[in-house]
């Protein structure tokens, strides 16, 4: 057994890896992580665009549909044919967790992010174009994000809500997760059970804001908040999350089968070099929830990770981090704002280049 083993066995928290590509079902790498630990899949934008426009493992099949299709409907069948494998090789673990783990994500287009009526048709189109039950749909939280998010748990799709930075979007996204599963039952859903959704809340861009902030300031009480912002809000999150789902409202819906949604930890690879390389995944380790990891924090943890419980750990130093940020003047909510814009900014701009590399192969295939 490996320590990503331990870390759900011991301390019910699922390993996912943050990373897809054509080479990991081709290879069998996907099927060997699988065996030695990793419970689920993330992909977003980036990551499809280093995948798909640095190498050419996919350009057989991009040859082939350069014929018949426009590039960027091309660029989804790459996609979703990678999504499709990578469920396939997962569904074993779906079907002996109940239904728990196993599950690959693939999220709307990015430039769908301010646009509700168009993630919601694009998200009902993906889970029925793939037709997997292990499949996830991400869709940004954001402010237009949050009404289809609702709309789709009402239907009884699988949504992983990506993009999460403060504590009060949080609550919204839990909300909307709660109300959208009384909506399935009260359409006539008796058995809740085949919905499930997990809520992404980003890390350690949240300490690479605060900490660009806090040098700003400069004095000596805010260099010492450097590097514990953080982890402070995942741990407070982690608290709103048990607060959230207990209680006679959740209760009647546990009755009928219903998950609770589970806190993700996102952006977990530790971005500045003076911090411990496991930063973000040795203190945010609890029951029900998952931390989803790219390749190398797989490989540190595996090789040097804690298995233990540490998410409840210090909780009242988190609230005190967190008035002692407001004190010396960092406007959490506007790190938030800021944080949510460049990630939508950052996915269009993996999406657009990955696009014109498209583009640039296609008009190449037409002058052979």
């Amino acid at each position: 057994m490996t320590r990503l083993n331990d870390l759900y066995n011991n301390q019910g928290q699922s390993p996912w890896i943050d990373n897809l590509k054509r080479s990991y079902i081709t290879d069998g790498l996907l099927a060997k992580m699988q065996k030695e630990g990793v419970r689920g899949v993330t992909s977003n934008p980036t990551i499809f665009q280093k995948a798909i426009a640095g190498g050419t493992d996919y350009d057989d099949q991009f040859g082939a549909l350069a014929k018949t299709h426009s590039v960027e409907d091309a660029y989804w069948e790459l996609v979703i044919k990678d999504v499709d494998d990578a469920c396939g090789i997962m569904r074993e673990l779906y079907d002996e967790s109940g239904g728990q783990d196993g599950f690959v994500s693939i999220e709307v287009a990015p430039t769908l992010a301010l646009d509700s009526a168009g993630t919601e048709e694009s998200a009902r189109s993906l889970h029925e174009r793939l037709g997997r039950p292990n499949v996830m749909v991400k869709i940004p939280a954001t402010g237009e994000g949050i009404p289809p998010i609702q709309k789709m748990i009402s239907e009884g799709r699988n949504i992983n809500v990506t993009l999460i930075f403060s504590l009060q979007r949080y609550a919204e996204v839990m909300e909307c997760y709660i109300a959208g599963l009384e909506k399935f039952a009260a359409d006539g859903a008796t058995n809740l059970a085949k919905v499930n959704s997990v809520a992404s809340f980003f890390v350690s861009r949240v300490d690479t804001e605060v900490d660009r902030r806090l040098d700003e300031i400069s004095t000596h009480e805010a260099q010492e908040l450097k590097g514990k912002a953080a982890v402070a809000q995942a741990k407070l999150a982690y608290k709103l999350f048990q607060e959230t789902f207990s209680g006679p409202r959740w209760q009647a819906l546990a009755d009928k089968g219903a998950k609770v949604q589970r806190p993700l930890w996102a952006s977990t690879s530790t971005k500045n070099p003076a911090y411990p390389d496991l930063l973000y995944v040795d203190n945010l380790i609890g029951p029900d929830s998952v931390n989803t990891m790219p390749d190398a924090t797989v490989t540190g943890f595996a090789d040097h990770g804690t298995v233990a419980r540490t998410i409840d750990l210090g909780l009242d130093e988190a609230q005190h981090v967190w008035e002692r940020l407001a004190a010396v003047g960092v406007d959490m909510a506007d790190v938030s704002q800021t944080l949510e814009n460049e990630g939508v900014a950052s996915f269009t701009k993996s999406y657009d280049e990955l696009l014109q590399v498209l583009a640039d192969k296609y008009e190449a295939l037409r002058e052979q």
